[in-house]
This record gives C-alpha cells, structure tokens and sequence, in this order.
C-alpha cells in the first residue's frame, strides 16, 4: 500500500526548512541505489561523495559546518520527484545505525502500559481498571522525575497499595527501558505503509521524537518516528515486547534528520510539541498532542543509559525516546478504546521537524523488506564506493 503519489514537499517538511539543515536517504534511479542526501530548497542534493552512508556521514566531526560550506553538491531531483516516484523513492534517513527505542518515559502512557498489564491484552477490560487506577496513579506520577528521591517514595507507597507495576519500575526507576525497535536497514518511511501484525485487535501508533546518535554517544540531530505498538500482545505478557514491536514495517522513520545547527539546538527540541492525527476510510478521526516537556527522563540521560562503557554502537544509534499517547477514543464499540484499522492515514508532525505520514495495513500485506547490510554493501561495490564506506 505505497501512497507517495498523495503527498507533496511542503506538506512534509519543517516550517522553517529554508534554514534547516536536513539530510535524508533516497534510492535513486539514476545512481542505482541508495544515496544520503541533503535538502536545498526543495532540491535532494547527494552526500556519496562525502560518505556513501549516512552511518559513516553521521560519524564526521564539525559535519553541519561541513555540509553548510560546501555548495557544489550534485543534485539528484526536487523532493517533489522523489515523492512522485519519478526520480525514485524516499527511504528511512538512516542506515547502519541500530534502531532503539525507550520506553514508559511519560507519565500517561505509563498509566496505559499498566493498564494493559493489569487488562491482560483485552481491551474490554480496559476502562474498568482505567477508572480503578487512573485516580491514584496519575495523580502519583505527574510530573514525577524518574529516579528521584521523591520517585523512591511513591515507589514504596504504591507498593505499599499493592499497585507496583514492572512498568512503573521502568518509568519512575533509576533505570530506563531500552529495547531494540528494529533491525538496521528495516524501518520504513513517510509515504510507506506501516504494518500491523494480522494477530492483534488491539494497538495503536506511538509518535515519538527520535534522536540521531554518533557512535561516541554525541547527539546530533533528531527526526519523527512510529513505535507502531500491539497493546495486546505486549499487554499479555511483558516478554512478548519483540512480538509487539518489532515486525515487518513495524517502525517508521523520518522524513529526514534535522541537524542541530543554528537556531535548532536541544533546549528548542526540549519544548516541541508532537502532533497527531489518525483518519480511517471509516470516517473515524482521533488527534492529539504530546509536549516534550513532560518527559520524566532528560533525552541526555536516556541517551546515556543506551550507549556507555557498558554498551556501544560502532556504526552509531537512532533512539525513540517514548510517547506519552496512549489513544483510548472507542472505535469498535463502548468501552473498547482504540485500535488502527487497515487503511487508516496516520500524520505525526511537529513544526520544527515536519511531518511523518503513513497508511496503515496488515504487516503481511506491506512489502517485505529485503535490503540488509549484504545487499547494501554489494550495491555499494558495483557503484566503485565500497572503499567509501
């Protein structure tokens, strides 16, 4: 279910991309393969010549000045002929990276992840133990920092109340969840179908602000992304979190990795607030807003718990940094709360990074992702760029 021919430039990128320094990834009919980009009002120029992938681009020092004085870029197309499929076709803005996520960082979603607990995967459950526990929990952890002195005492109360969760011990805890969302290579992009396992009946998208990751730990930028999520599966088990998240066309990136440069800096993606919007061919319709600002882990400390002495990423990281949208508008009847239906358009922007759209459908019906690391560096052989790489 490809849809790029719906989409245009403007509507997909940052308000103020004239100033924005926003490198992509495309395969281009005319280089024969993958090719890191740069976004130059409106035009998709190619990076190959300074690195062949956007792992080895990420990993320069002082790249943003780099690619700032640097005006000879070749050009491959407009972003309109990408969309269009004249020139080729948009792929997610990142390569070689691991792709990871964390999770119950905000204190709404947390409450949801308990309740899923709790409703053991059935949504008919849901609104009963919601009602139950939205009063003592969300009053507990709003606006609690995880892993504070004050966090420790909660934990004890709601021990205390027979109300400790395994998630809250992840979103209130000194340690963080950290999961791996998807294999290298595999995420889909804006314009892609994103996919929903064939066994779930209840799960929805989670728009998140996704940071880009040099293998030294630095933070250099961040893009948009879907943590498309089975609440029922992961909700009948924590130890079925692979099942829930990791499936074909399961995670969606992009649509490019705005650098930090400029007017753009951590303290401004610190305040963004992410947009949501979900429309069926139902006529179903469910928006929705997440700020930034209540996040219960600094993006820092999240960043830190990913990559430490302990733990590394030679080809660097891109980290979701967790949702605070736990959608429960009733869509199948009274009291069932939300789950996405094949065809549903799902928007996730903000103003600062643009916007990430997707068309839902079944993970067995979107096409099958079948270019990994060999067939990358293969592709990259018979370009002459091996030696690049």
């Amino acid at each position: 279910m490809q849809r790029r021919q719906s989409l245009e430039s403007v509507y997909i990128l940052p308000e103020d991309s004239s100033q924005a320094l926003l490198v992509g990834r495309v395969w281009s009919k005319a280089a024969g393969g993958p090719c890191p980009v740069i976004v130059r009002n409106g035009t998709l120029c190619d990076l190959t010549g300074i690195s062949p992938t956007v792992s080895g681009l990420f990993e320069l020092d002082n790249l943003a000045e780099r690619l700032m004085a640097d005006e000879s870029l070749p050009a491959l197309g407009t972003l309109d002929q990408f969309l269009s499929g004249e020139a080729g076709h948009l792929l997610a803005p990142i390569d070689l990276q691991a792709v990871k996520a964390a999770g119950v960082t905000f204190a709404d979603s947390m409450l949801e992840r308990v309740i899923e607990e709790q409703a053991k995967g059935d949504a008919g459950r849901a609104q009963a133990i919601r009602e139950k526990l939205a009063p003592v929990l969300g009053d507990s952890l709003r606006g609690l920092v995880a892993g504070s002195e004050q966090a420790a005492k909660v934990k004890t109360l709601l021990q205390d109340m027979g109300l400790w969760s395994q998630y809250l011990e992840v979103g209130i805890g000194p340690d963080a969840e950290i999961f791996t969302k998807a294999q290298p290579m595999s995420s889909v992009t804006c314009g892609d179908s994103v996919g929903i396992h064939p066994i779930s009946q209840w799960n929805n998208p989670e728009p998140e602000i996704v940071l880009a990751v040099r293998s030294d730990g630095k933070i250099i930028g961040a893009t948009l992304g879907n943590d498309v999520n089975l609440r029922d599966v992961e909700g009948r088990s924590a130890l079925l979190l692979g099942k829930a998240k990791d499936n074909n066309a399961s995670c969606s990136i992009g649509p490019f990795v705005r650098l930090f440069h400029g007017s753009f800096t951590m303290d401004v993606l610190r305040k963004v607030r992410v947009s949501l919007l979900v429309r069926g061919e139902d006529d179903f319709e469910m928006t929705g807003e997440s700020p930034m600002e209540a996040i219960s882990r600094a993006p820092e400390n999240l960043v830190a718990q990913l990559r430490n002495r302990n733990h590394q990423y030679p080809d660097g990281a891109v980290l979701f940094l967790g949702t605070m949208f736990a959608p429960v508008k009733d869509r199948r009847g009274a009291g069932l709360g939300f789950t996405h239906e094949v065809g549903d358009r799902v928007e996730i922007a903000t103003p600062t990074l643009g916007r990430l759209v997707n068309w839902v459908d079944r993970t067995d019906a979107c096409p099958e992702w079948t270019f990994g690391t060999r067939a990358l560096f293969r592709n990259l052989a018979q370009r002459g760029l091996l030696d690049k790489a």
